[in-house]
């Protein structure tokens, strides 16, 4: 039970003897007190409150049944203190007992002792007594919202005629005020899915790193369902693969791919949405991402008949089922995410197609103009060595031509690595982080250095891998973008020793930028953060060179 409310109410009840006139006028007091506000769970606790203070009874409460009628969805209370509150413990779910009895009564009930009816289960431990009963249903719009409970008249006595009209006004009253504040609840609800829809579409269509794009569709996804978790995953070979989270989620879900014979994921790839209202008796459930929680959302993201990928979002054990309209506007969020997904990757394609074609025309150039001049050059100093007198001068020239032909291999296998570039990305990992580097001189300006320790293609796992090339890229994205910097280093070091011991690969980015400013963003560094620990390991961050203050080195390691 939540603690008694304490809302402005209209003053305590007369006395039994109170005329007519003074009954009516708290009628009114009570009417305009129930309708002052539109937060849904406030307008229950003023009609608890209100009733309580017209009927003299000590304890109030109202029951919301749930959108199928087989229980209550919330429990509000009047009267029943906090420390007692806590000790009594769960609240009634409305499904046996008197309370479940009562949800189907078209009209009013009382009784002058609660224990004596047959429908009653009797009261839970630490519970105050009650004897005296009315309880009453509130429809909204002809349909019935929940029941209306009172007990314990002061002064012992039943309810009578009299308080079973006051309240029947005043749950006609509650009617009306609980439709308007349902009403604004939900176009409150709608106004912050489509904020959602908004961040998701910036965040997608922005241009920046693509691992945190889809980070803020977790997040966001999170946000909006209020569940335990929010969780991206994009295709993978195999099944799905999770490449987003957001919440409290075990260690080693970043990375995870679900495999395709699971129900869920053959239900998500064939563009239909999951809901499981309770996953204990749902094979589905039983594994992947929403193993071990509770009523659990699944939408496919689907755009223009293709599906790229899915939205998951569980709730905690225990927690309520998602409604109705909290089930469309979340099917609504998922296909406007999917739709800036596409839009996203034609934008990323256009991007890539412009590197490539640009790395062409610089293997062109590199061909047609450079090597050709650098060949020339080499054979006027090859007819200057030969008519050179000096040995001196002729050892110089000899070297300088051996250093031209070194020079020329380097441009032509530069040209190799730029056309190679254009291609499907490599199987090995050292090439495939080769093959990052070579990506990122462009944005550059400027090739970063590499070396490798270690067997790293045989020894290194295809997730970690995976992962590694992901924070690779992140890593000299962070170059590109923030620090400025004229030479950068990466060394893979695939025979590391971990912080505990174990054997892993241990990747490490210098550059000689600016640093990393205080109060700077740290998302891509949160990013790396993320990709390590869901897998066993650690990522961190520093100065560079040597740590004289300039530049910075990042260390991203995890197991292999």
């Amino acid at each position: 039970m939540s603690p008694d409310p304490s809302p402005p109410s209209p003053p305590p009840p007369g006395p039994p003897s109170a005329g007519p006139g003074a009954r009516l006028t708290r009628l009114l007091d009570a009417m305009r007190s129930v309708g002052s506000g539109l937060e849904l769970h406030a307008t229950l606790e003023r009609i608890c409150a209100t009733a309580a203070q017209l009927t003299g009874a000590r304890y109030a409460a109202i029951g919301v049944m749930d959108e199928d009628g087989d229980g209550l969805t919330d429990f509000v209370h009047h009267g029943v203190d906090p420390a007692t509150t806590r000790r009594i413990g769960r609240l009634p779910d409305g499904r046996s007992g008197l309370l479940g009895a009562l949800a189907g009564e078209p009209g009013p009930v009382r009784l002058t002792d609660l224990a004596a009816d047959p429908r009653s289960g009797g009261l839970p431990a630490h519970h105050p007594p009650m004897d005296t009963f009315l309880g009453l249903p509130v429809r909204v719009q002809g349909e019935v919202f929940g029941t209306l409970y009172l007990t314990e008249k002061r002064g012992g006595e039943p309810f009578d005629d009299d308080d079973v009209d006051l309240v029947r006004v005043l749950a006609a009253e509650a009617g009306i005020a609980v439709g308007n504040a349902r009403l604004y609840e939900a176009a409150q609800q709608r106004e912050r899915w489509i904020d959602g829809s908004v961040a998701v579409t910036t965040a997608l269509l922005s241009g920046g790193d693509a691992d945190e794009a889809l980070q803020v569709v977790a997040e966001q996804t999170w946000r909006l369902s209020r569940a335990a978790a929010g969780i991206v995953l994009l295709p993978a070979e195999g099944g799905l693969e999770i490449v987003a989270v957001a919440g409290e989620l075990p260690p080693g879900t970043l990375g995870t791919v679900v495999p395709a014979e699971n129900g869920f994921v053959r239900e998500l790839r064939a563009g239909r949405a999951v809901f499981v209202d309770d996953p204990a008796t749902d094979a589905r459930t039983r594994t992947g991402p929403a193993r071990g929680y509770g009523p659990v959302m699944m939408l496919p993201l689907c755009s223009g008949g293709r599906v790229l990928g899915a939205l998951v979002t569980p709730r905690a054990p225990g927690g309520r089922p998602f409604t109705e309209a909290e089930r469309t506007l979340g099917t609504q969020f998922a296909s406007q995410a999917a739709l800036a997904l596409m839009m996203a990757e034609a934008q990323r394609d256009r991007e890539r197609l412009a590197v490539f074609e640009d790395r062409d025309r610089i293997a062109r150039d590199l061909h047609d103009l450079v090597i050709q001049r650098l060949f020339g050059t080499g054979l006027m100093l090859e007819g200057a060595q030969r008519g050179a007198v000096a040995p001196e001068v002729r050892d110089g020239v000899g070297r300088a031509v051996g250093e031209l032909d070194v020079t020329i291999q380097e441009i032509r296998t530069a040209i190799f690595a730029l056309h190679q570039g254009s291609a499907e990305a490599p199987s090995g990992l050292r090439e495939r982080v080769l093959r990052e580097i070579a990506m990122a001189a462009v944005p550059l300006g400027f090739t970063p250095g590499h070396r490798f320790v270690g067997p790293l293609d045989t020894a290194v796992g295809d997730l970690t891998g995976k992962n590694l090339v992901a924070a690779l890229r992140e890593a000299l994205s962070n170059v590109f973008r923030h620090a400025g910097a004229s030479r950068a280093e990466v060394v893979v070091d695939a025979a590391a020793t971990l912080p505990d011991g174990r054997p892993g690969v241990r990747l490490t980015v210098v550059d000689d930028g600016v640093g990393i400013p205080e109060g700077g963003r740290r998302s891509g560094l949160e990013n790396l953060r993320r990709r390590a620990e869901s897998l066993g390991g650690e990522s961190r961050y520093g100065p560079g060179d040597g740590g004289s203050g300039g530049g910075t080195t990042v260390v991203w390691q995890a197991p292999y």
